[in-house]
């Protein structure tokens, strides 16, 4: 698979809501990161995204796509944008996309994509309607 740079095809979503860089400690087997340190970092960015719309606190549901395009390595910048594409009754869904700057290249590469569902709850933890507004 050739790279090539993440303004090709991709949607604005503005500053990402998450930047950081793994370390040796996030690697797999292989040698790239770990898929999990990467969901769990779009699990992040996309409650915040949702959080910000509703308002109120949230909880991760589900995740209805998700996609690893390519291997992300250590000391990769990562960036993960993301922007609300659906609001229900009580749910949000955010589209995410995590991009990666490599240590020897000016430009981001697509690295991974999804949608993440998380539904507004109140103290106990029950599902509560969601300010549309946001």
């Amino acid at each position: 698979m050739s790279e090539r740079n993440i303004s090709d095809d991709s949607p604005d979503f503005g500053e990402p809501v998450i930047r950081t860089v793994p370390r040796p400690l996030d690697l797999n087997s292989n040698g790239d990161v770990f898929g999990g340190w990467i969901l769990s970092h779009m699990d992040i960015a996309g409650g915040i995204v949702a959080n910000l719309q509703a308002g109120q606190r949230v909880a991760a549901v589900s995740v209805d796509s998700m996609s690893f395009i390519r291997p992300v390595y250590v000391g990769d910048v990562v960036s993960i944008y993301g922007a609300v594409e659906k609001i229900g009754t009580t749910s949000i869904a955010v589209k995410l996309e995590t991009q990666v700057r490599r240590h020897d290249a000016a430009e981001q590469l697509k690295v991974t994509e999804g949608t993440f569902v998380y539904v507004a709850i109140d103290r106990a933890g029950r599902p509560i309607p969601v300010d549309q507004t946001g």
